[in-house]
């Protein structure tokens, strides 16, 4: 951190062509980038350039605007830690250290481009700053979040076949302990003030590195980023993303008008640097608007922390999971003055109408809340200037159009329960990801007649809201985390204690949902004290795979519920939990 401190300095159910129109009139001032035609490739209306690079045609543009004084006086980045440590980059430096960064993958790391780097670091600036390197050199980046076990690195590594992997000293012993298994791997770089054997030092080769590099010309479909998101069966699957799809080009207009972001706006987006969420939020939906990125990093969430940097610092766009305002409307809010907060956004997960109606109560602003996924992007929203239904997801948003279908394809009509879908034309649209990587057969799964199904069950009122029901497989979205319940069963089959288990969602006031896990003891473990047990076992899994996955619920059982097939009836037991039966 040390040295970066060293660098611091300062078609759709409403109107779009009105709101268009609106947006210019109040902003006009700040519209030096080519919006009309990136508005015009999102809604489909004009073809997807051949080439399309976020770094040189959209960050590099407005460097080059903030160097001839055209532009707001914001930094690109803002980034705090509540220790006193700030760094403040505007486009300019932006853009020269992320040249220097992309010399120090393509130089002293031998990456070129296509190979692909697993980058699991925290909410620091290096992120940030990987991120466009990246794009700039043609490497693949796959975000991994900072909970990640040895055992999930490992098999990241592997699948994936990335060459490097970029992390903090906290996960480079974890990673050390698994190096030898990943024989794709060939260099490790940490972000750190201090050396490590076997390691290159980021912030001592970035000092070194030269300060030019020319950005290399990548076609539209040329693959970005891959992330690892959590499927019903399985270890993790890849998902694919291109340079100009649902991450960049396609929802421009989305976050455009859904974030309504402007160059004089800075945003605070609270997402794991892991999730597509932080690409869309923190890096490609406010900087194609030249809108300042604001980032408090701490440690763990800290409710009183988020509600004073709210009332220190101009942000004037936030962004976070509705588990995030279930606490934060634990506390009274009318003690708070906001500095300059006036527009509130939240995804990932179902937000409560309560939550909402307290936070409209205590504070005057409102939670517009957006529905969208690892694959696809952002698909429905609550935007300005539209009606809100507490407990909607809101109305598609160009350019998708979102249906509720059948099990052969067919629409329902309002008010009838049915599978969340995007119809589609002949060809796949440019909007979605490129693929699962290596499993032909889970990405043609997607596809039903004409209609890409979500996976998410829901229902259409007759105004066009989408109503979300629940996923129509069995992950669980806990706090915004997506959660394979075959990846927790894993994990307690490795515990002696373990004869087999069932994994299911639990309602939970905070979270939303939890994990629960139901599970049949060995005999030898049936006297043992259930709770010093259930610890034991939630202890078990956090070592194996990622803390945020383990069972919060675990009920001891004689047996579980199956078929003549000797498959779980998980479907049962999740409706009685959620008292559905």
């Amino acid at each position: 951190m040390k040295i970066l401190l060293e660098f611091q300095v300062l078609r759709s159910p409403w109107r779009i062509q009105t709101l268009c129109r609106l947006f210019h009139q109040c902003h006009k001032t700040f519209a030096p980038l080519n919006f009309s035609d990136y508005e015009a490739i999102s809604r489909c209306e004009q073809e997807v350039p051949e080439y399309f690079n976020f770094a040189s045609d959209v960050l590099d543009k407005w460097s080059q605007i903030e160097k001839e004084q055209k532009g707001p006086s914001n930094p690109a980045l803002w980034w705090i830690n509540g220790k006193g440590d700030e760094t403040k980059w505007g486009f300019e430096e932006l853009g020269f250290l992320s040249q220097k960064a992309a010399n120090v993958l393509s130089g002293p790391c031998g990456l070129q481009r296509g190979d692909r780097v697993l980058v699991i670091l925290p909410r620091i600036p290096e992120w940030w700053l990987l991120n466009v390197a990246c794009m700039r050199t043609g490497v693949i980046i796959i975000p991994g979040t900072t909970q990640l076990t040895a055992q999930d690195i490992c098999y990241r590594l592997l699948a994936s076949k990335a060459k490097c992997i970029i992390t903090t000293d906290v996960l480079a012993p974890a990673v050390d302990s698994v190096a030898s298994k990943c024989q794709f791997l060939k260099t490790k770089l940490i972000v750190s003030e201090s050396s490590r054997a076997e390691w290159l030092n980021f912030s001592n080769l970035l000092k070194a590195a030269p300060a030019v590099h020319n950005c290399v010309k990548t076609k539209s479909q040329d693959p970005m980023t891959i992330y690892f998101t959590s499927g019903t069966t399985g270890s993790p699957k890849m998902v694919e993303h291109s340079y100009g799809n649902s991450l960049t080009l396609a929802t421009f207009l989305f976050n455009r008008y859904w974030m309504n972001l402007t160059p004089s706006d800075i945003m605070w987006n609270m997402s794991d640097t892991a999730w597509v969420k932080a690409a869309i939020g923190s890096v490609f939906g406010p900087w194609f608007q030249g809108t300042c990125v604001f980032v408090h990093a701490m440690p763990q969430f800290d409710p009183r922390a988020i509600l004073n940097s709210l009332c220190r610092y101009p942000v004037t766009t936030l962004c976070s999971a509705p588990t995030a305002y279930r606490m934060l409307v634990q506390h009274d809010l009318t003690r708070y003055a906001f500095k300059a907060l006036k527009h509130c956004l939240t995804g990932g997960e179902p937000l409560n109408p309560e939550v909402m109606a307290q936070w409209k109560s205590q504070t005057g602003l409102t939670i517009y809340e957006g529905y969208g996924q690892t694959e696809i992007g952002m698909i429905c929203a609550n935007m300005k200037g539209m009606k809100i239904k507490p407990g909607s997801l809101g109305k598609a948003t160009p350019p998708y159009d979102v249906q509720i279908i059948d099990e052969n394809g067919g629409v329902l009509p309002p008010g009838k329960e049915g599978d969340i879908a995007i119809k589609m034309d002949a060809k796949r649209p440019f909007t979605f990801f490129t693929r699962y990587l290596d499993d032909p057969v889970k990405t043609a799964s997607t596809i039903r007649g004409n209609f890409y199904t979500t996976g998410d069950r829901g229902s259409m009122d007759e105004d066009g809201y989408i109503w979300f029901i629940g996923r129509s497989d069995d992950v669980i979205i806990s706090s915004g985390y997506r959660i394979g319940p075959f990846e927790i069963e894993s994990a307690l089959i490795q515990h002696p204690a373990v004869v087999e288990s069932a994994v299911i969602s639990s309602p939970d006031p905070i979270r939303g949902e939890v994990v629960k896990a139901l599970v049949v003891l060995s005999p030898s473990f049936k006297s043992q004290d259930p709770k010093k047990l259930a610890c034991e076992l939630q202890d078990h899994v956090k070592k194996v795979t990622a803390p945020y996955k383990y069972p919060r619920k675990i009920e001891f059982v004689q047996q579980l519920p199956k078929t003549i097939t000797g498959k779980i009836k998980r479907n049962e037991l999740r409706n009685k939990e959620w008292g559905q039966i």
